[in-house]
């Protein structure tokens, strides 16, 4: 085996300009695969902590069985009653990686300002809910750096009447801190109602779409306002570990439909409708990449190895006739190409690290789509994907040589001597 590598160095060797030029194109395709992975990456971790903690859907949401469809029509028959919302809160508040369990009551109306009126989509929510939520997703860097501080949204727990508004709203509406405004909605019977609330701060949503119309307000004003006492819609669960999101999920709702709760459990996954589609998209365009970049490496070796093959068919023929047999000169060959393409493979991942590096340094940002605000560009490691990646394609790599190999080696020997 010491011996075979050798050779196999020695054949790479012994035409340096085209393994330079194989070696280079798997390089640069194996380093366009890992930096696209590790943009995904840390696109998929910003959605999901954008969904988790932007939007606050918490790692779960549990309702009651069919407040999603018929809730909708008759919100008030597939409400949390008080006593639900608080022995549920109580049989989950010691469950381990359970960190909150909030209520929540959505809402939507009008909202005036005296002169000018325009819709408003609102949750209810307790003030130091909003704190873990919205709060607890900031890493090191963006506390440093404040890039999130335009997020931050507080409510105030000693004055209800305090409610946060998106930023399109409060521009739209011309107020400013503590400024006035009145939000009209519909109690659960039906009846208007209207209260007055105060500016406490403007926050974005990270989305264009719904950041002239949204609002947080607390629980209590949302319960006054709806006339729904005790009541709440929906309970938000926070967990210390995303990646435990599923798992709970099931022992939640099996430990709740044992002691008698009628609900239903979902994960932020499954409302979050704008990160499964851009999670989607990302994985199709990042199989549609490593197709590509895969057939170009499989076209560069075998062409290269073909090549090879043919330029020392009669060495093939001296190393039968002192005694190689076929299945030596196969592995010979495919040994070669394996290291060809692990060598360039290898130095594709040292030039990923260090285009990674510089890209993290130098500080980018850009608006994606449906946002209103920039967003820092960085490229994480997919470990998972780039050692997929690394064993694929020298798999493949591998295989390429085999069947021009192969083909040399089930020449004759007489043949193979006297080849020009």
């Amino acid at each position: 085996m010491k011996n075979l590598f050798k050779l196999a160095l020695r054949g790479l060797m012994r035409n340096r300009r085209r393994s330079m030029v194989t070696l280079l194109a798997i390089a640069f395709g194996f380093a366009a695969i890992v930096l696209f992975a590790g943009y995904t990456h840390n696109v998929y971790d910003g959605l999901a902590r954008q969904s988790i903690h932007g939007e606050l859907l918490g790692h779960l949401t549990l309702s009651k069985r069919g407040m999603r469809k018929e809730g909708k029509l008759d919100p008030e028959r597939y409400m949390l009653t008080a006593s639900e919302v608080s022995a549920i809160t109580k049989t989950l508040k010691d469950e381990p990686h359970v960190v909150l369990v909030a209520p929540r009551l959505g809402l939507s109306g009008l909202i005036s300002n005296g002169r000018a009126s325009t819709i408003f989509i609102a949750e209810g929510i307790e003030p130091a809910a909003v704190v873990l939520l919205r709060e607890g997703s900031l890493t090191e860097r963006e506390k440093k750096s404040g890039m999130f501080e335009s997020m931050k949204m507080r409510l105030d727990p000693n004055h209800p009447e305090v409610a946060s508004l998106s930023s399109g709203l409060v521009e739209m509406l011309h107020l400013s801190v503590g400024g006035q405004a009145v939000v009209l909605a519909n109690t659960l019977t039906g009846q208007a109602n209207a209260l007055d609330i105060t500016l406490g701060q403007g926050f974005n949503t990270g989305n264009a779409n719904s950041n002239d119309k949204f609002a947080f307000v607390s629980l209590d004003l949302a319960r006054t306002l709806l006339d729904a006492e005790g009541r709440a819609d929906r309970l938000t669960i926070l967990l210390d570990d995303v990646n435990q999101t599923g798992a709970m999920r099931d022992a939640l709702l099996a430990k709740l439909n044992k002691a008698g709760f009628d609900v239903e459990i979902q994960t932020w996954q499954e409302l979050s409708d704008f990160y499964t589609q851009v999670h989607g998209m990302f994985d199709m365009i990042f199989g549609f990449i490593f197709s590509i970049v895969l057939t170009v490496v499989v076209m560069s070796v075998a062409n290269s190895m073909g090549m090879t093959v043919i330029e020392r068919t009669r060495e093939i023929g001296t190393l039968r006739a002192i005694g190689l047999k076929r299945g030596g000169v196969v592995r010979l060959f495919t040994t070669e190409s394996m290291l060809l393409t692990l060598i360039g493979c290898v130095t594709g991942l040292l030039i990923a690290l260090g285009v990674r590096w510089g890209i993290n340094l130098a500080n980018i940002s850009y608006t994606p789509p449906n946002s209103p605000s920039p967003v820092p560009l960085l490229v994480d490691m997919d470990i998972g994907r780039t050692l997929f990646t690394f064993a694929l394609m020298g798999a493949v790599g591998t295989l390429a040589a085999y069947l021009p190999a192969r083909r040399a080696a089930q020449k004759d020997i007489i043949d193979a001597l006297g080849h020009v």
